[in-house]
């Protein structure tokens, strides 16, 4: 028996397109963080890596990766403040984003365990260590 990866239940890169899209829906008018992005008037570049990020994380081809680089997430978001503030709104918007994606309830609460803990590790209010990179 092999493993069906979560990629695959949900139907690929199209699900990943559309979560990518129903959370810069709420980007696009946070006044905490539309801010942070380098052209708050075009987010679909944004858009676009993120769903090809989580399309690779989540078991999908490693388009992101050969676009981008290793995901590297804390070096990319370093400059940008992220503290408690801006982890809760990215994890509303990104909450609201996995309501509304029709995946099953055993999907979205695999989706939202990986958000919150991502969300968290995105913090660098506080010391960063080597081993967090």
């Amino acid at each position: 028996m092999t493993d069906v990866s979560l990629y695959q239940r949900v139907g690929g890169l199209s699900f990943f397109a559309r979560l990518a899209a129903a959370f810069y829906e709420g980007i696009a008018t946070d006044e905490v963080l539309l801010p942070l992005y380098p052209d708050p008037s075009d987010l679909a570049p944004a858009q676009r890596r993120l769903a090809l990020f989580l399309a690779q994380y989540w078991g999908g081809p490693d388009t992101y990766s050969q676009e981008r680089g290793h995901p590297r997430l804390r070096m990319r978001h370093a400059p940008y403040p992220v503290g408690p503030l801006q982890r809760d709104h990215w994890l509303a918007h990104m909450a609201s984003a996995v309501e509304r994606s029709g995946a099953s309830d055993e999907v979205k609460i695999e989706l939202m365990q990986y958000f919150v803990r991502a969300a968290e590790h995105l913090r660098n209010d506080g010391p960063m260590t080597m081993t967090e990179s």
